[in-house]
C-alpha cells in the first residue's frame, strides 16, 4: 500500500518535471523580437534587486504615505526573504540549471549562475517586494504584481530557470510577505463616512481682513518669528499680536476674540489646543499656523506649512471639525493620555526615523512596560490596571497601540484604547501578541469607539496628558465631543478625509 503510494508520488513528480522541462523549452525556442529585446534588460535590472531598490527608493522619495510604508515593507520583506532563499531553500534540493542551448544567444543573459536552479532567487525576491507593497498599498501592489511577473517570465526566457524554479520562488517570496503582515500587520484604512464635509460659508480675505493671529514669535526655535514675517507679507491687513514667554496666551487669545471674525494662532499643538477651546465659545473660526515641534493638528487638516493657511483665509476655505471637551473645561483637538503613554511616545517618535515605526513601537512598549507609572481605572463597571491609556479626537488608524493617523476629524466619535497591565504575566502577554501581530486579540487590549467617555482613577488623582502638555491631575475624568463644533480654515482641494 505505502509502496504504491510512494511510486504514484514519484510518477507525478516525473510528470509535473517532463511537463516543467517541455514548457521552457516552448518559451526558450519560441522566435520574439519582442523577447530577445525585453527579457535581457529586464533580467539583468532585477539583478541583486537593482529593480526594486530602484523603485523602493522613488516611492519613498515622493509616494503618498501608504505607498513610502509599502516601499518600507517590501524592501524589509525582500531582504528576508534573499536570506531564506539563498541560505536557505537553494540547499534543500540539488537542481542543476537548465540547458541554454534551445536559448537564442541574444537572449541569453551575461550572467551564467552556478547556483542550484530550485528555487528561482530573482522570482522570489519580486513576489516579496511586489506581495509587501500591495499590502499597504493594494493598487500598486497589483501594478508591481505584474512585472514580477514579468521578471520571472524572463528568468525562463533567458535560459536561468525552469518555470517550476520561478513559480517555487514565488510561493517563498509570498509566504514571507504575508507571515511579515501577521508579524507586523499592516496600516488598515479606516473606512470614510458617508456623511460629507460640513463647509463653512466664509467670504474670501485676500488680505487677511478680520484675522486676528496671536503668536509668540520665539516659539518653535525661531519658527514663530518666520511665521509673522510670512503673514505680515502674504496678509498684510491681518492683526499680529505678539506675546513674550512671561506672557499669558490664553489671556491674549481672548482679548484678540472680542475683536476678531476670525482667531487665528501660531504655536503647537498645546496652544492650538487653547484657542481651538477659546474659539468655540465664541463661535469664531480657527486659522492654524504651524509654530511647533510636531504640529499634528495642522497636518491633520493640511495646514502644514504657512503657504496652505494664507491660501485658506485668501479663498474663504474651512470647515467643521470635531473638538473634545474634557471635564467641561479643557479642549482636546488630538489625544489625552494618562499613565506612561507620553513617554512611550516619546521613545516611538525618536527611534521611528532610524529603525521605522513598528520596531520602534516594539521597542517603546517594552521600554514602557518596565516602568512603574500604572494607573488603576474605574470605568462602565470595570476596574483595571493600566500603564497605557490613550483617548483620540476622531478614529485614529491603525488598530492596536500605536495610533498615528486619521481619516477623518468629524466623526463624533472617541478613540480609547486601554493596555491593561495588571493580570497575571500581563507584560509577557502583552509581548508577545505584539510580536505575532494578535495584540488587538488579545483580552489584555481594550478598544472603544464612543462619543462620550468618563472614568475614576481609584487610587486618587492622576496626571491627565493632552496635545503634548500635563495640564493637571484629577480624580474623575469625562470627555465628551463635541460634534463639528470648530470651524477652521484648511484647502478644501486637497482632502485627506
Amino acid at each position: 500500500m505505502i509502496g504504491r503510494r510512494a511510486r504514484g508520488l514519484q510518477q507525478i513528480g516525473q510528470g509535473l518535471g517532463t511537463l516543467d522541462r517541455e514548457i521552457f523549452e516552448a518559451i526558450a525556442e519560441s522566435p520574439s523580437p519582442l523577447l530577445d529585446s525585453v527579457m535581457p534588460r529586464l533580467t539583468s535590472a532585477a539583478d541583486h534587486s537593482k529593480l526594486w531598490i530602484g523603485i523602493g527608493a522613488a516611492l519613498t522619495a515622493v509616494g503618498t504615505p501608504s505607498m513610502r510604508r509599502g516601499a518600507t515593507r517590501g524592501l524589509m520583506t525582500l531582504a528576508v526573504t534573499s536570506l531564506v532563499t539563498n541560505q536557505g531553500a537553494k540547499r534543500l534540493w540539488k537542481r542543476p540549471r537548465p540547458d541554454r542551448t534551445p536559448v537564442p544567444l541574444i537572449r541569453r543573459s551575461l550572467r551564467n549562475p552556478t547556483s542550484n536552479s530550485l528555487p528561482s532567487g530573482h522570482s522570489a525576491s519580486a513576489a516579496a517586494f511586489a506581495v509587501g507593497v500591495g499590502l499597504e498599498s493594494p493598487p500598486l501592489g497589483f501594478g508591481l504584481a505584474l512585472l514580477a511577473g514579468l521578471v520571472g517570465l524572463s528568468r525562463v526566457a533567458t535560459g536561468a530557470h525552469y518555470p517550476g524554479d520561478v513559480f517555487a520562488g514565488f510561493g517563498i517570496g509570498a509566504a514571507v510577505a504575508v507571515l511579515g503582515a501577521r508579524i507586523v500587520p499592516p496600516i488598515v484604512e479606516a473606512p470614510p463616512t458617508a456623511s460629507e464635509l460640513l463647509r463653512l460659508d466664509t467670504p474670501p480675505r485676500p488680505a487677511g481682513e478680520g484675522v486676528v493671529l496671536v503668536i509668540n514669535p520665539a516659539s518653535g526655535s525661531g519658527t514663530g518669528a518666520r511665521v509673522v514675517d510670512e503673514v505680515k507679507a502674504q496678509l498684510p491687513r491681518a492683526e499680529i499680536v505678539e506675546v513674550g514667554e512671561g506672557d499669558d496666551i490664553a489671556d491674549a487669545l481672548r482679548a484678540a476674540a472680542a475683536r476678531a471674525e476670525v482667531l487665528a494662532v501660531g504655536g503647537g499643538d498645546g496652544t492650538v489646543s487653547c484657542a481651538a477651546g477659546i474659539a468655540v465659545d465664541a463661535g469664531l473660526p480657527l486659522a492654524v499656523f504651524p509654530g511647533g515641534t510636531f504640529n499634528h493638528f495642522a497636518k491633520d487638516i493640511g495646514c502644514d506649512t504657512v503657504a496652505a493657511t494664507v491660501s485658506a483665509i485668501r479663498n474663504g476655505h474651512a470647515a467643521h471639525v470635531d473638538v473634545i471637551r474634557f471635564n467641561e473645561a479643557d479642549t482636546v483637538i488630538n489625544t489625552a493620555s494618562i499613565g506612561a503613554y507620553p513617554a512611550f511616545v516619546r521613545v516611538r517618535e525618536k527611534l521611528e526615523h532610524r529603525i521605522g515605526k513598528p520596531l520602534a513601537g516594539a521597542y517603546a512598549l517594552w521600554r514602557t512596560l518596565r516602568s512603574d507609572q500604572a494607573v488603576r481605572i474605574a470605568f462602565d463597571n470595570t476596574t483595571l490596571q493600566t500603564s497605557l491609556f490613550f483617548l483620540g479626537n476622531s478614529v485614529y488608524a491603525p488598530s492596536g497601540f500605536a495610533p498615528s493617523r486619521r481619516s477623518r476629524m468629524d466623526d463624533g466619535l472617541i478613540d480609547i484604547r486601554i493596555l491593561e497591565t495588571g493580570r497575571r504575566f500581563a507584560r509577557v502577554r502583552v509581548l508577545t501578541s505584539l510580536m505575532l501581530g494578535r495584540l488587538v486579540r488579545s483580552p489584555l487590549y481594550h478598544e472603544l469607539r464612543v462619543p462620550e467617555f468618563s472614568f475614576v482613577a481609584v487610587d486618587g488623582p492622576t496626571p491627565v496628558a493632552h496635545d503634548g502638555e500635563v495640564e493637571n491631575s484629577c480624580e474623575e475624568a469625562t470627555f465628551k465631543v463635541l460634534y463639528r463644533a470648530l470651524p477652521v480654515f484648511r484647502p478644501l482641494g486637497r482632502q485627506a478625509w
